[in-house]
Formats: C-alpha cells, structure tokens, sequence
C-alpha cells in the first residue's frame, strides 16, 4: 500500500508580503493625516483675562419715612378712644406747628386691645388665680413720608415733648431713601466697569507678553447700599435706610480676550 504523499510547502510570495507591507504603511499615514487634519480643525487655546470692577460714590438721601405712635387708656372702651382721637390730634397740630406739610401727614388705623390683670386670693390657704378686666389700650400710629428730610428730622427728635402736655407718643427711628436709585445704578455699573478695563491694562502691561482685546464677557455683581464709611457686603446686596448719608458700592466681573 502506497503512503500518502504530502504537498511541499509553498514558498512566500514577495509581490503578496510587499502588498501587505504597503497596505498597513497606508492605513498608518492615513491616521496620521485624519489627526493632523483633527488638529487643524481644533480651536486654538483661548488666552484670556478674569478682572473683578469697583465703584463707590457717597448719596444723601432725599427722602424720610418716620412714624410717631400716641396711646390711651380707660377702663371704657368708647372713652378710651375718644382720649386717643384728642391725643392725636394734638400731635398733629404739633407736626405742623414745626413746618411739615398736611399732605406729608399720614394719620393710620387704631388698634384696640383689652387689658387684664391677675388677681390672687387664698381660702382656707388654697390659692387661687383669675383674670379681671383692667381697661382697654388704643393705639394711633402718624406716619410722616416728606422729601423736607432736616425738617421731619428735628420733629422726630422733639415730638416726645408731648408727654409733658400728657399725650403718651413714642417715637421710631426715621428711615433714609434715595428716591434716583434706580438710575444712579446704571451710572455706577458703568464706572465699575471702566475701573474693571483700567484694571486688566495694568495688569497686562506689568505682565508684558500680551496686549488688551476686546470684552468677550460680563457680569453685574450685587449692589450694596451702605452706611457711610462701610464697606460691608452681602450675597443679596445691602439696601440701609437707618442713615442719612449712604455709600453706593458697584461691583462687576468681566472677562477680556489677550493679544499677542
């Protein structure tokens, strides 16, 4: 019986090895043409600067709110009120005895409460406890709103010589407006954002290397309205009205592109 005869092995074609060679070589200069090209395409490195902008500027304000509160007491309801109304009017006429205007003078609701006191008696050493009616309070508030800010001032801080003709007025502390806010805050935004400029030129020109371009953003930082020498400021911007004079503090950020 014949054994079986093996084929001899093929030798390796040059021409065939030569065509895979130039085919990987190929596909590899192929991806580095796409990620050569993918480079290309890629937005350049944005150089840019983050500057923080500032502006203050000391206001008067130019408008009071302050209110006077008179009371009374009867053990009579009616009565009570009937004091008051008397009261009251007195205090007006005090108001405007000092030069503030009937149309500046806002006389509000009166408010009624009942009184009670306690009263104790022991029986047969057992103590005991009960409210009794001890009268009725009613209370008038006058509300002053004037732009005749010096005058209503004097009038708040002499108004409790009325306790010696016994009218029972208590005065509150006058609060402070500056009624051209709204367009001050435009004008101090922009100074804010001016110093913001200033700002990053100094910074660039100490720095060299870069030149100043245009804005490519903007922020409005909060609004504080403060005390006069204060510099307190808060998330939520500061509104004072407990002081005449006031300080105005603008903040912006911004952001500007560098030039070489």
């Amino acid at each position: 019986m014949d054994e079986p005869r093996h084929s001899p092995p093929v030798p390796a074609n040059p021409t065939f090895i030569g065509v895979i060679a130039l085919a990987g070589a190929l596909v590899w200069a192929t991806s580095i043409a796409a990620g050569t090209w993918k480079h290309v395409k890629e937005k350049p490195f944005e150089r840019t600067i983050n500057v923080t902008g500032s502006a203050k500027k000391r206001i008067t304000s130019d408008l009071i709110e302050w209110s006077a509160t008179v009371e009374a007491r009867s053990m009579d309801r009616t009565e009570s009120y009937r004091t008051l109304k008397a009261q009251v009017g007195k205090t007006i006429a005090f108001l405007q005895g000092h030069g503030i205007k009937p149309a500046d003078v806002f006389p509000q609701s009166a408010s009624f409460q009942e009184l009670f006191s306690n009263e104790v008696s022991v029986v047969d050493k057992e103590r005991t406890e009960r409210q009794v009616p001890a009268g009725w309070l009613v209370e008038q508030a006058v509300l002053i709103r004037s732009t005749d800010v010096a005058m209503v001032e004097k009038a708040s801080r002499e108004v409790t010589s009325l306790l010696e003709q016994g009218i029972a007025v208590r005065s509150a502390p006058p609060s402070y407006f500056y009624t051209k806010l709204g367009e001050l805050k435009i004008e101090m935004l922009a100074a804010a954002a001016t110093d913001a400029r200033t700002r990053a030129q100094n910074i660039v020109k100490s720095a060299g290397g870069a030149t100043l371009g245009d804005l490519t953003d903007a922020d409005m930082g909060v609004i504080n309205v403060n005390p006069a020498n204060s510099s307190t400021t808060s998330w939520e911007g500061n509104n004072d009205t407990s002081t005449l004079d006031k300080d105005i503090i603008t903040i912006v950020h911004v952001k500007f592109a560098l030039q070489r």
